[in-house]
């Protein structure tokens, strides 16, 4: 038994200080990213072409996705609520659902998964071919020139796309509560409005930001720190995406606990 026990911890050790030192890693990409934003130059040009295959690149995969999220909770909920006559609280459960969790939550994971892994295959083109390098020989720091824009672009547009998924998720609903279930559709409007708060959107979009960050840090860095030439590449993205749908979830349920106890007090 202690033979067992010594062995799981030994073997527990390593992962665990390979994990606090990506960590760490990420801290310092982030902190550097953070700082070279408030210096001048701003490149506004990059952010924008950033901005625009971020934003209207990823909108009609998770529009897709929020609109059947939507149908498959009203359904889902139906055989419950139905059954407890209750049926017509399923706009509320709807609402608050996708608003708090899966709205975000869903977002942030299809553009880590496009997103994401492009942003480290570009990045670790570049590397390979040194055209990384080549920047620092310019002068040209590569944080500023290449994660800045990428960083900026998630920030801002992913809690853009999660706004958008809200509201089409709660329409999905809709359909399925006024065709299937009966619900009168102005009733519907107006459970959605009384059961949302300012908190339960404001919430959804604060994990957001943090979700953006963490796409945008972890793909730039696997991206900046690429090795083994093409082969390279590839791992990198495959790592970077795991990698940032691990710290998504752990994200969310960390916010969720702080949010949970905040407003319970």
């Amino acid at each position: 038994m202690d033979f067992n026990r010594v062995s799981v911890v030994a073997l527990t050790k390593p992962w665990m200080f390979r994990w606090l030192a990506y960590i760490g890693q990420l801290a310092i990409l982030c902190g550097q990213t953070i700082y070279w934003i408030c210096v001048p130059p701003f490149q506004t040009y990059r952010f924008l072409v950033q901005a625009k295959r971020i934003g209207p690149g990823s909108f009609l995969i998770s529009a897709m996705v929020s609109f059947f999220i939507g149908m498959i909770i009203a359904l889902q909920m139906a055989y419950l609520m139905v059954q407890l006559s209750a049926e017509i609280y399923i706009p509320n459960v709807i609402a608050l659902s996708l608003t708090r969790e899966l709205a975000p939550v869903l977002t942030a994971l299809i553009v880590a998964g496009r997103i994401g892994a492009g942003v480290t295959a570009e990045i670790g083109s570049m590397v390979v071919t040194e055209q990384v390098e080549a920047l620092k020989a310019f002068a040209v720091n590569p944080v500023k020139y290449l994660v800045v824009p990428r960083f900026l672009a998630l920030v801002i547009m992913l809690p853009v796309l999660t706004i958008f998924a809200d509201f089409i998720g709660i329409f999905g609903g809709y359909i399925i509560c006024v065709k299937k279930l009966g619900i009168n559709g102005v009733m519907y409007w107006q459970m959605v409005r009384d059961a949302l708060h300012l908190k339960d959107i404001a919430t959804g979009l604060i994990k957001t930001i943090f979700f953006a960050m963490v796409i945008a840090v972890v793909g730039c860095h696997q991206g900046l720190n690429v090795k083994g030439g093409a082969d390279g590449v590839g791992t990198a993205t495959t790592t970077a995406v795991v990698r940032s749908f691990i710290l998504i979830i752990m994200l969310d349920c960390a916010f969720t606990f702080v949010f949970y106890f905040l407003f319970q007090s």
